[in-house]
Protein backbone atom coordinates (compact mmCIF):
# COMPACT_ATOMS: atom_id res chain seq x y z
CA UNK A 1 0.00 0.00 0.00
CA UNK A 2 1.22 3.38 -1.42
CA UNK A 3 1.94 5.70 1.89
CA UNK A 4 -0.40 7.96 1.10
CA UNK A 5 -3.12 5.52 0.96
CA UNK A 6 -2.39 4.15 4.16
CA UNK A 7 -1.86 7.99 5.61
CA UNK A 8 -5.61 8.77 4.41
CA UNK A 9 -6.92 4.74 5.30
CA UNK A 10 -5.51 5.51 9.36
CA UNK A 11 -6.83 9.08 9.14
CA UNK A 12 -10.41 7.99 8.15
CA UNK A 13 -10.31 5.78 11.07
CA UNK A 14 -9.01 8.00 13.46
CA UNK A 15 -12.32 8.79 15.49
CA UNK A 16 -12.56 4.85 16.06
CA UNK A 17 -9.07 4.59 17.87
CA UNK A 18 -7.77 7.79 18.97
CA UNK A 19 -7.52 7.14 22.26
CA UNK A 20 -6.38 10.74 23.14
CA UNK A 21 -7.28 13.09 20.55
CA UNK A 22 -9.67 15.56 23.10
CA UNK A 23 -6.70 15.84 25.60
CA UNK A 24 -3.58 16.30 23.21
CA UNK A 25 -2.19 18.67 20.77
CA UNK A 26 0.69 19.19 18.47
CA UNK A 27 3.86 19.03 20.52
CA UNK A 28 2.59 17.97 24.49
CA UNK A 29 3.03 15.24 26.46
CA UNK A 30 1.30 12.15 26.10
CA UNK A 31 1.20 8.14 26.39
CA UNK A 32 1.76 5.52 24.04
CA UNK A 33 -0.41 2.34 23.77
CA UNK A 34 2.54 0.79 25.75
CA UNK A 35 2.25 3.23 28.35
CA UNK A 36 5.86 5.13 27.35
CA UNK A 37 6.39 8.77 28.10
CA UNK A 38 5.30 10.36 24.50
CA UNK A 39 5.22 13.80 22.34
CA UNK A 40 1.87 14.51 20.00
CA UNK A 41 4.35 14.76 16.81
CA UNK A 42 3.43 14.93 13.44
CA UNK A 43 3.41 10.93 12.02
CA UNK A 44 6.44 11.69 9.30
CA UNK A 45 8.69 13.05 12.40
CA UNK A 46 8.34 10.31 14.14
CA UNK A 47 10.98 7.79 12.83
CA UNK A 48 9.83 4.31 14.44
CA UNK A 49 5.77 4.82 13.61
CA UNK A 50 6.51 6.38 9.74
CA UNK A 51 8.41 2.90 9.95
CA UNK A 52 5.72 0.62 10.72
CA UNK A 53 3.08 2.41 8.66
CA UNK A 54 5.45 1.75 5.32
CA UNK A 55 5.95 -1.80 6.27
CA UNK A 56 3.69 -3.74 3.98
CA UNK A 57 3.89 -6.68 5.85
CA UNK A 58 3.29 -5.14 9.97
CA UNK A 59 1.23 -7.77 11.88
CA UNK A 60 -2.60 -6.51 12.99
CA UNK A 61 -0.89 -5.47 16.34
CA UNK A 62 0.95 -3.24 14.62
CA UNK A 63 -1.79 -1.83 12.60
CA UNK A 64 -3.53 -1.98 15.94
CA UNK A 65 -0.44 0.19 17.40
CA UNK A 66 -0.33 2.43 14.70
CA UNK A 67 -4.20 3.65 15.28
CA UNK A 68 -4.15 3.81 19.07
CA UNK A 69 -1.30 6.24 18.48
CA UNK A 70 -3.02 8.94 17.21
CA UNK A 71 -3.53 11.91 18.69
CA UNK A 72 -4.44 14.63 17.07
CA UNK A 73 -5.54 16.03 13.38
CA UNK A 74 -5.21 18.84 11.59
CA UNK A 75 -6.50 18.95 8.65
CA UNK A 76 -4.56 16.26 6.65
CA UNK A 77 -1.75 16.36 8.68
CA UNK A 78 -2.23 13.55 11.13
CA UNK A 79 -0.07 13.56 15.02
CA UNK A 80 0.87 10.91 16.93
CA UNK A 81 2.07 10.31 20.36
CA UNK A 82 5.45 9.38 19.84
CA UNK A 83 8.13 8.19 22.15
CA UNK A 84 10.07 10.53 23.63
CA UNK A 85 13.32 9.43 22.68
CA UNK A 86 12.29 9.76 19.07
CA UNK A 87 11.33 13.12 19.35
CA UNK A 88 13.53 14.38 22.24
CA UNK A 89 15.78 14.91 19.26
CA UNK A 90 13.45 17.35 17.46
CA UNK A 91 12.75 19.11 20.38
CA UNK A 92 16.38 19.47 21.52
CA UNK A 93 16.98 21.16 17.68
CA UNK A 94 15.10 23.84 18.89
CA UNK A 95 18.09 25.55 20.93
CA UNK A 96 20.08 25.66 17.83
CA UNK A 97 17.56 28.72 15.92
CA UNK A 98 18.00 32.04 16.60
CA UNK A 99 15.94 34.01 19.45
CA UNK A 100 14.20 36.89 18.41
CA UNK A 101 17.70 39.03 19.06
CA UNK A 102 19.07 38.10 16.71
CA UNK A 103 16.43 36.48 13.98
CA UNK A 104 14.41 38.66 11.67
CA UNK A 105 15.82 41.81 11.82
CA UNK A 106 15.81 44.20 8.91
CA UNK A 107 15.87 47.88 7.88
CA UNK A 108 12.59 49.69 9.05
CA UNK A 109 12.42 52.57 7.61
CA UNK A 110 11.30 51.07 4.24
CA UNK A 111 10.16 52.52 0.73
CA UNK A 112 6.63 51.41 -0.27
CA UNK A 113 5.89 51.39 -3.75
CA UNK A 114 9.08 50.67 -5.46
CA UNK A 115 10.16 47.15 -5.69
CA UNK A 116 14.23 47.32 -5.06
CA UNK A 117 15.17 46.60 -1.52
CA UNK A 118 17.39 48.76 0.44
CA UNK A 119 20.82 47.72 1.00
CA UNK A 120 20.66 46.27 4.53
CA UNK A 121 16.84 45.23 4.18
CA UNK A 122 15.82 41.42 4.09
CA UNK A 123 19.64 40.13 5.16
CA UNK A 124 18.69 36.74 5.64
CA UNK A 125 17.88 36.18 1.38
CA UNK A 126 20.23 33.28 -0.18
CA UNK A 127 21.53 32.85 -3.62
CA UNK A 128 21.29 28.94 -4.41
CA UNK A 129 24.30 28.55 -7.22
CA UNK A 130 24.56 25.64 -9.57
CA UNK A 131 27.23 24.07 -11.76
CA UNK A 132 26.79 22.90 -15.14
CA UNK A 133 29.37 20.26 -17.22
CA UNK A 134 32.08 23.26 -17.63
CA UNK A 135 32.05 24.38 -14.08
CA UNK A 136 29.56 27.17 -15.72
CA UNK A 137 27.97 28.47 -12.53
CA UNK A 138 24.93 30.31 -11.90
CA UNK A 139 21.98 31.09 -9.39
CA UNK A 140 18.36 29.62 -10.30
CA UNK A 141 16.81 29.77 -6.82
CA UNK A 142 17.03 31.19 -3.47
CA UNK A 143 16.12 30.62 0.11
CA UNK A 144 16.50 32.19 3.57
CA UNK A 145 19.31 32.10 6.46
CA UNK A 146 17.51 30.27 9.61
CA UNK A 147 21.21 29.58 11.97
CA UNK A 148 24.63 29.77 11.07
CA UNK A 149 24.48 26.56 9.63
CA UNK A 150 21.59 26.38 7.38
CA UNK A 151 19.63 27.39 4.73
CA UNK A 152 15.34 27.01 4.46
CA UNK A 153 14.44 26.63 0.28
CA UNK A 154 12.04 24.51 -1.42
CA UNK A 155 12.39 21.00 -2.25
CA UNK A 156 12.18 21.67 -5.94
CA UNK A 157 15.52 23.45 -5.67
CA UNK A 158 17.29 20.94 -4.77
CA UNK A 159 16.06 17.09 -5.82
CA UNK A 160 14.47 15.95 -9.17
CA UNK A 161 15.31 15.25 -13.10
CA UNK A 162 16.09 19.30 -13.65
CA UNK A 163 19.28 19.27 -11.04
CA UNK A 164 20.84 16.23 -12.95
CA UNK A 165 22.67 18.65 -14.76
CA UNK A 166 22.66 21.37 -12.53
CA UNK A 167 24.15 20.37 -9.43
CA UNK A 168 23.47 22.93 -6.07
CA UNK A 169 27.76 23.87 -5.34
CA UNK A 170 27.16 26.96 -3.14
CA UNK A 171 25.43 29.78 -1.55
CA UNK A 172 25.71 33.13 -1.43
CA UNK A 173 24.66 35.36 1.20
CA UNK A 174 24.57 39.24 1.62
CA UNK A 175 24.07 39.75 -2.33
CA UNK A 176 22.70 43.00 -2.86
CA UNK A 177 23.87 43.86 -6.57
CA UNK A 178 24.98 40.95 -8.77
CA UNK A 179 26.57 42.96 -11.07
CA UNK A 180 28.94 44.65 -8.63
CA UNK A 181 31.97 43.46 -6.68
CA UNK A 182 30.90 45.93 -3.94
CA UNK A 183 27.73 46.93 -3.51
CA UNK A 184 26.93 50.57 -2.60
CA UNK A 185 23.66 52.74 -2.49
CA UNK A 186 23.78 56.48 -2.25
CA UNK A 187 21.93 58.16 0.14
CA UNK A 188 19.92 61.28 0.46
CA UNK A 189 22.77 63.33 1.30
CA UNK A 190 24.95 61.99 -1.71
CA UNK A 191 26.68 59.51 0.51
CA UNK A 192 27.20 56.19 0.06
CA UNK A 193 26.24 53.73 2.22
CA UNK A 194 27.93 49.73 1.42
CA UNK A 195 27.57 46.63 2.54
CA UNK A 196 30.37 44.06 3.43
CA UNK A 197 31.60 41.79 0.57
CA UNK A 198 28.93 39.25 0.29
CA UNK A 199 29.72 35.31 1.38
CA UNK A 200 29.87 32.54 -0.67
CA UNK A 201 29.81 29.09 1.12
CA UNK A 202 30.45 25.64 0.07
CA UNK A 203 27.26 22.75 0.75
CA UNK A 204 27.63 20.08 3.15
CA UNK A 205 24.16 18.31 2.88
CA UNK A 206 20.70 18.82 0.78
CA UNK A 207 18.07 17.62 2.75
CA UNK A 208 14.66 17.58 0.71
CA UNK A 209 11.38 16.46 1.96
CA UNK A 210 11.35 12.83 1.94
CA UNK A 211 7.60 12.69 0.57
CA UNK A 212 8.06 15.03 -1.96
CA UNK A 213 7.17 14.00 -5.26
CA UNK A 214 8.24 16.62 -8.23
CA UNK A 215 5.23 14.77 -10.49
CA UNK A 216 2.30 15.85 -7.99
CA UNK A 217 0.49 18.29 -9.57
CA UNK A 218 0.34 20.30 -5.90
CA UNK A 219 3.85 19.68 -4.86
CA UNK A 220 3.25 19.09 -1.35
CA UNK A 221 6.07 18.60 0.84
CA UNK A 222 7.99 21.51 -1.04
CA UNK A 223 10.31 22.18 1.46
CA UNK A 224 14.21 21.59 2.20
CA UNK A 225 17.11 22.42 3.89
CA UNK A 226 20.58 23.09 3.21
CA UNK A 227 23.42 22.38 5.67
CA UNK A 228 26.51 24.71 4.93
CA UNK A 229 29.89 23.54 5.19
CA UNK A 230 30.95 26.18 7.74
CA UNK A 231 29.10 28.31 9.92
CA UNK A 232 28.52 31.92 9.45
CA UNK A 233 28.77 35.32 11.63
CA UNK A 234 25.77 37.61 11.56
CA UNK A 235 26.68 40.99 10.76
CA UNK A 236 24.15 44.06 9.56
CA UNK A 237 23.95 42.37 6.16
CA UNK A 238 23.71 39.00 6.89
CA UNK A 239 21.53 37.33 9.57
CA UNK A 240 18.79 34.84 10.03
CA UNK A 241 15.17 35.12 9.24
CA UNK A 242 12.31 34.18 12.13
CA UNK A 243 10.50 30.59 12.27
CA UNK A 244 7.00 30.29 13.41
CA UNK A 245 7.69 27.64 16.03
CA UNK A 246 5.75 28.65 18.66
CA UNK A 247 2.17 26.67 18.86
CA UNK A 248 0.17 29.45 17.73
CA UNK A 249 2.59 30.53 14.86
CA UNK A 250 2.70 27.30 13.53
CA UNK A 251 -1.48 27.03 13.22
CA UNK A 252 -1.33 30.47 12.02
CA UNK A 253 -3.27 31.61 8.69
CA UNK A 254 -2.30 34.62 8.05
CA UNK A 255 -5.50 35.30 6.23
CA UNK A 256 -5.34 38.69 4.48
CA UNK A 257 -1.79 39.99 5.96
CA UNK A 258 0.23 41.91 4.07
CA UNK A 259 3.65 40.01 3.42
CA UNK A 260 6.73 40.43 1.43
CA UNK A 261 8.70 38.04 -0.64
CA UNK A 262 12.12 38.62 -1.48
CA UNK A 263 14.88 37.49 -4.19
CA UNK A 264 16.60 38.63 -7.45
CA UNK A 265 14.18 37.87 -10.11
CA UNK A 266 15.32 34.12 -10.82
CA UNK A 267 13.56 30.74 -11.63
CA UNK A 268 14.84 27.62 -12.70
CA UNK A 269 14.90 29.45 -16.76
CA UNK A 270 16.65 32.34 -16.11
CA UNK A 271 17.46 35.47 -14.05
CA UNK A 272 15.59 38.69 -14.84
CA UNK A 273 17.48 41.18 -12.34
CA UNK A 274 20.67 42.06 -10.50
CA UNK A 275 19.55 43.87 -7.54
CA UNK A 276 17.56 42.46 -4.61
CA UNK A 277 13.77 42.68 -5.17
CA UNK A 278 10.57 42.49 -2.83
CA UNK A 279 7.15 42.45 -3.56
CA UNK A 280 4.55 43.55 -1.22
CA UNK A 281 1.80 40.64 -1.29
CA UNK A 282 -1.60 40.17 -0.03
CA UNK A 283 -2.39 36.49 1.67
CA UNK A 284 -5.61 34.66 0.50
CA UNK A 285 -8.10 32.73 2.92
CA UNK A 286 -7.76 28.81 2.61
CA UNK A 287 -10.79 28.37 1.12
CA UNK A 288 -10.25 30.92 -1.73
CA UNK A 289 -6.98 29.40 -2.40
CA UNK A 290 -8.16 25.97 -2.66
CA UNK A 291 -11.53 27.05 -4.75
CA UNK A 292 -9.34 28.87 -7.18
CA UNK A 293 -6.94 25.73 -7.61
CA UNK A 294 -9.60 23.30 -8.01
CA UNK A 295 -10.58 24.84 -10.99
CA UNK A 296 -6.71 23.74 -12.27
CA UNK A 297 -7.79 20.04 -10.74
CA UNK A 298 -4.94 21.29 -8.17
CA UNK A 299 -6.33 19.91 -4.53
CA UNK A 300 -4.03 22.03 -1.92
CA UNK A 301 -3.76 20.98 1.75
CA UNK A 302 -3.31 22.86 4.76
CA UNK A 303 0.38 22.73 4.34
CA UNK A 304 -0.26 24.88 1.59
CA UNK A 305 -0.98 28.73 1.45
CA UNK A 306 -1.92 31.66 -1.39
CA UNK A 307 -0.82 35.06 -2.02
CA UNK A 308 -0.66 37.15 -4.21
CA UNK A 309 -2.55 37.29 -7.63
CA UNK A 310 -2.26 40.89 -8.89
CA UNK A 311 -1.30 41.63 -11.79
CA UNK A 312 2.18 42.30 -12.33
CA UNK A 313 3.00 42.26 -8.56
CA UNK A 314 3.49 38.20 -7.82
CA UNK A 315 6.14 35.50 -6.43
CA UNK A 316 7.95 36.02 -9.90
CA UNK A 317 9.47 39.49 -8.43
CA UNK A 318 11.54 36.51 -6.18
CA UNK A 319 13.37 33.19 -6.40
CA UNK A 320 11.66 29.84 -6.33
CA UNK A 321 12.53 28.55 -2.55
CA UNK A 322 12.66 32.15 -1.50
CA UNK A 323 11.02 33.07 1.55
CA UNK A 324 7.65 35.13 2.10
CA UNK A 325 8.30 36.82 5.42
CA UNK A 326 5.17 38.91 7.56
CA UNK A 327 6.29 41.44 10.39
CA UNK A 328 4.98 40.22 13.52
CA UNK A 329 4.94 41.47 17.31
CA UNK A 330 7.14 37.93 19.10
CA UNK A 331 8.83 38.66 22.71
CA UNK A 332 7.76 42.12 22.68
CA UNK A 333 10.17 42.73 19.43
CA UNK A 334 8.82 43.87 15.54
CA UNK A 335 10.79 40.99 13.77
CA UNK A 336 9.89 39.13 10.34
CA UNK A 337 8.68 35.83 10.32
CA UNK A 338 8.48 33.72 7.13
CA UNK A 339 4.98 31.90 6.77
CA UNK A 340 6.06 30.66 2.78
CA UNK A 341 8.39 29.32 0.76
CA UNK A 342 7.86 30.43 -2.63
CA UNK A 343 6.38 27.01 -4.15
CA UNK A 344 4.79 27.39 -7.47
CA UNK A 345 2.01 29.56 -9.06
CA UNK A 346 0.15 30.17 -12.45
CA UNK A 347 1.96 29.46 -15.74
CA UNK A 348 1.72 33.03 -16.65
CA UNK A 349 3.76 34.66 -14.22
CA UNK A 350 1.75 37.61 -12.38
CA UNK A 351 -1.49 37.08 -13.47
CA UNK A 352 -4.71 38.87 -11.95
CA UNK A 353 -6.89 36.94 -10.07
CA UNK A 354 -4.18 33.80 -9.33
CA UNK A 355 -2.24 33.83 -6.09
CA UNK A 356 1.24 31.87 -6.14
CA UNK A 357 1.16 29.07 -3.97
CA UNK A 358 3.84 28.39 -1.03
CA UNK A 359 4.91 25.93 1.40
CA UNK A 360 3.47 26.95 4.74
CA UNK A 361 6.46 26.87 7.05
CA UNK A 362 4.82 26.26 10.24
CA UNK A 363 3.12 23.22 9.16
CA UNK A 364 6.96 21.49 8.81
CA UNK A 365 8.29 23.20 12.12
CA UNK A 366 9.11 19.67 13.09
CA UNK A 367 10.53 18.23 10.25
CA UNK A 368 12.90 21.30 9.89
CA UNK A 369 14.07 20.64 13.82
CA UNK A 370 14.12 16.82 13.54
CA UNK A 371 16.65 17.29 10.75
CA UNK A 372 18.94 20.07 12.11
CA UNK A 373 22.11 19.03 13.97
CA UNK A 374 24.69 21.25 16.02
Amino acid sequence: MKYSTALALIAGILAAFCIQCSVAKANEQCMTPDRANGLCRNLVECPQLLQMLRNTNRSPQETQYLQQSMCDQVGSMVYVCCKLESAVSARSSSNLLPTTRDCGKSFDNRIYGGNVTRIDEYPWLALIEYTKPGNIKNFFCGGSLINKRYVLTAAHCVTGRALQTNVPTGVRLGEWDRSTTRDCERLANNQLDCADPHIDVGIEDLIPHPQYNENSANRLYDIALIRLNRDIEYTNFVSPVCLPMAHEMRTKTFNAMTMDVTGFGATETGTSSNLKLKATIEAWTDAECRQKYAMRRINLENSQMCAGGVAGIDSCTGDSGGPLVVRQRLDNRDVYVQAGIVSFGPRQCATAGWPGIYTRVGAYADWILQNMKP
